[in-house]
């Protein structure tokens, strides 16, 4: 696989941790480096961990992976995103301020799930280098590197996105509404709804 083959992977891949950064940049309004930090890392990480763990699992589990793999992520994006609507629902009550959304999506299990959510598309690649009989850590280094740097950009533009008090009222619930459609989007992708 040339360099440029893989860099335009890692891109295509790092697209939905780009759309999850940006609603959570949007939902966070101002986050903090740590944040930053944690969003990258936590995504670069499994966007380089699941081609691996997919290399590592080859032929044997291949079939029951692609059957289920899009149910994983649209559950476990539908669930963040569900409880960032509940609680940015203030806005439709017209009680919202600016203050800091309850939910973030940059801690703890929410951050676990959202990686794991926006890397399972990465498991499959790695079982497709493993059929194909390619090398798997260059490539897996690459993906995870280019989806953290990407990840990092989508916050920011989040951020400025939802940098004006009028936005704020509704950024938690607009990112909520996003990760919704991105789940929904996923099974569209895969044919769910036959």
């Amino acid at each position: 696989m040339t360099v440029i083959a893989v860099l335009g992977l890692a891109l295509a891949l790092s697209m939905d941790a780009f759309a999850v950064a940006v609603a959570s940049g949007c939902a966070l309004r101002a986050p903090s480096r740590r944040q930053y930090l944690r969003l990258s890392g936590a995504f670069g990480f499994f966007q380089f961990a699941m081609p691996v763990l997919g290399w590592a699992l080859g032929l044997s589990v291949r079939g029951y992976m692609e059957a289920w793999d899009h149910w994983i992520a649209f559950v476990l994006l539908a669930w963040i995103g569900g409880k960032m609507v509940v609680s940015g629902s203030a806005a439709w009550r017209g009680r919202a301020s600016c203050t800091r959304p309850t939910v973030d999506p940059a801690a703890g299990r929410n951050l676990l799930l959202l990686s794991v959510a926006t890397s399972v598309d990465a498991l499959a690649v790695g079982l497709s280098f493993a059929v194909l009989g390619a090398p798997v850590w260059g490539p897996a280094f690459c993906i995870g590197l280019v989806c953290a740097m990407v990840t990092a950009c989508g916050v920011f533009l989040g951020k400025t996105l939802a940098n004006t008090c009028a936005l704020n009222a509704w950024a938690e619930l607009l990112g909520g509404l996003t990760l919704l459609a991105i789940a929904c989007n996923i099974l569209r992708e895969h044919n769910a709804f036959g």
